[in-house]
């Protein structure tokens, strides 16, 4: 199979949405953000404990706050604890993970303008803006935060987290169109460009290496034509740069030189998302999970559902476990170097709880985002059991997609444009 190959593949809403980010504006997401409270005021906002109830911004929960909170950050009696600040802020968001970082004691959502809250307080530490492309990751490596340029003007800039002072910059070139940050280690930078023609069009893409020094051009490879700068995932381990796109590729290349080692049409997609563990790369594919070999792409192990029609969802590796849910609300905890099974729990379907979508863990507990709003939020799992210890939810009603992030001091829940700090 060529580079980067590219099967037919039906057009999704979440590619949609992505596809959106790039620069056009979805009113419907306006209509909703119009629709959240805007006087950014600090406040303490409630947990829930997961019961679907919905119609207001504040639920009710037997927590009772930072003094409230007990063991495991549950609130009194096992209910979500009471966050220690709520906030609105300039959030807009698409549903993936790397639209909410935490680091440098700030947490960060993409919005405009681009504002870091205090991680302890939740008061604005810094803003800027034009800072973020809506729908473009936002990135940390080696202590930077780096970000597309909003002024769509061939940049790529690197930030301190902590101060948000321009720490480095980048330009990949006039033939290139809107750079976009897909992955970063301590090294480089990766990342997808649009490669222009003549007439001002684009019909091929780039993918690039930056040095994460000095901003110079490292390699760069042109993908195949019919590939997107859009909806890639990406992950750096080692020499190895693993990433999927929407067209049903698994694609892996060599960081030092941006050759690609190897490529796979996986023949099923959770819109992309995978994880890596040491020298696997693990992919789900509908009703089957498989772990391929990053140096040369052959199948390790596979993991298979109960039944045909259910599907695996997004992976995390945590602490050198593998959590990830099915579409039937089975949570399972594997061996991420053999697909070994640890612990299966059914407890998100005896609550009846949405399936996670995203995993972080703090302070003895697994947190998991989910999509919906109704019948999920922030559910605390026992990462030793899968059982459900709470489960937080604004009540708020917003049909956007739940995030989480950690500093390992917090959890961070950003749920539409309200940001809140859970103590762990």
């Amino acid at each position: 199979m060529g580079r980067d190959s590219v099967p037919a593949d039906r057009f999704s809403r979440r590619r949609a949405l992505r596809l959106a980010g790039g620069g056009l504006t979805l009113a419907v997401l306006a209509v909703g953000a119009a629709g959240c409270r805007e006087d950014g005021s600090e406040v303490g906002g409630s947990g829930g404990s997961g019961d679907g109830a919905s119609g207001g911004d504040k639920a009710t929960t037997g927590g009772t706050g930072k003094d409230g909170a007990g063991k495991d950050g549950a609130g009194k009696d096992g209910q979500a604890p009471e966050p220690l600040w709520t906030k609105t802020t300039s959030a807009l968001t698409y549903g993936d993970n790397d639209e909410l970082v935490a680091a440098g004691g700030v947490v960060i959502a993409s919005g405009e303008p681009l504002a870091a809250l205090n991680a302890t307080s939740g008061k604005e530490q810094w803003s800027l803006k034009d800072g973020a492309v809506p729908g473009a990751p936002m990135l940390l490596g080696k202590g930077t935060l780096y970000l597309a340029s909003a002024g769509y003007d061939g940049t790529v800039a690197g930030y301190d987290p902590a101060s948000g002072k321009e720490t480095w910059r980048s330009h990949l070139g006039k033939e290139y169109r809107q750079p976009r940050p897909i992955a970063a280690d301590d090294a480089q930078l990766y990342v997808v460009a649009e490669i222009l023609e003549a007439d001002g069009s684009s019909k091929t893409n780039v993918i690039a290496a930056l040095n994460s020094t000095t901003g110079r051009l490292a390699w760069k490879e042109q993908r195949d034509l019919g590939t997107e700068e859009n909806g890639i995932h990406a992950q750096v381990q080692g020499r190895h740069l693993v990433y999927t796109d929407f067209k049903k590729n698994l694609t892996v290349r060599d960081t030092a030189t941006g050759k690609q080692v190897w490529t796979h049409r996986t023949t099923k997609t959770n819109y992309g998302f995978f994880a890596v563990y040491k020298d696997l790369v693990i992919v789900p594919q509908g009703p089957k999970l498989q772990a391929f070999s990053l140096a040369d792409g052959s199948a390790k192990w596979s993991v298979e559902t109960a039944e045909s029609y259910v599907a695996f969802k997004e992976p995390a590796v945590l602490d050198d476990v593998l959590y990830i849910a099915d579409s039937d609300r089975t949570l399972r905890a594997l061996d991420p170097r053999t697909g070994k099974k640890i612990w299966q729990s059914d407890s998100l379907a005896d609550a009846k709880l949405t399936v996670p979508r995203q995993y972080v863990k703090a302070g003895g507990l697994l947190y998991a985002a989910t999509a919906l709003d109704e019948q999920g939020g922030v559910i605390a799992i026992d990462p030793k059991t899968g059982a459900v210890r709470w489960t937080f939810n604004d009540k708020s009603g917003d049909y956007h997609a739940w995030l989480v992030a950690t500093d390992g001091k917090h959890v961070f829940a950003l749920h539409g444009t309200k940001l809140h700090a859970l103590p762990v």
